[in-house]
């Protein structure tokens, strides 16, 4: 089994798709409301809306799309992004892409089990958690 990571967006996934792919590199695509059966049913501003996204690259797949339940989105602490890199190189870009214009929670440290870690909060309120861990 897999899991992979779903985010919601108000409108800005595809901004968002795009910075995460600058960040992480893969390949990104994206299907439209516009461009899909469910665009007779919705409002035309919402045309360009992205039903969903995928980002791809190796094994990591990030999902996304700017459909809403009736409920106001609500950004919470619940959910993290945790990426774990090959190497501390890889590591330190990622960490400092993905927080450029958002919060570092917890700088880049080694800790106790020996792993190069940090946290941040990006741009658009996700939070991440990055990982490289040299035993493995």
């Amino acid at each position: 089994m897999q899991i992979n990571s779903y985010l919601t967006f108000n409108g800005n996934c595809r901004e968002a798709m795009t910075f995460y792919q600058e960040c992480l590199g893969g390949e990104l695509t994206f299907q439209t409301i516009g461009d899909s059966p469910l665009s007779k049913k919705m409002p035309t501003k919402m045309k360009n809306y992205i039903l969903h996204a995928t980002l791809k690259k190796g094994k990591l797949i990030l999902m996304a799309t700017d459909i809403v339940d009736e409920k106001p989105l609500e950004k919470g602490n619940t959910l993290a992004l945790s990426l774990n890199c090959k190497s501390k190189k890889k590591l330190k870009s990622c960490f400092t892409k993905l927080a450029a214009n958002g919060t570092i929670n917890h700088n880049l440290e080694t800790t106790f089990w020996g792993a190069l870690f940090g946290t941040l909060t990006d741009k658009f309120g996700n939070h991440w958690i990055l990982n490289y861990n040299s035993n493995n």
